[in-house]
């Protein structure tokens, strides 16, 4: 339940869940413990950003709404304090 917790106030921490295998369609499989430590249900759509240099990131639309948000709260901070030292 503790990841629950830190996924729905969106504090957990990064972790390697293991490794996966591209199929012959392009599918991967995401390990069991990922997908129940993040709380994921069969049929989930999710997001899917290619990171450059190899990388990919996945996020449930819930999980990306509250990073934009959190980002917007810091960029907000960010030119407060670029504003102050003007």
């Amino acid at each position: 339940m503790k990841s629950m917790k830190a996924r729905e106030q969106g504090h957990a921490q990064p972790r390697f869940y293991g490794t996966t295998v591209v199929g012959e369609r392009g599918q991967a499989v995401i390990p069991a413990e990922a997908r129940e430590a993040l709380g994921l249900k069969k049929g989930e759509k999710l997001l899917v950003f290619g990171m450059g240099n190899g990388m990919l990131s996945f996020s449930t639309l819930s999980g990306f709404e509250r990073f934009q948000s959190h980002m917007t709260k810091q960029i907000k901070a960010i030119r407060s304090v670029i504003k102050k030292h003007r």
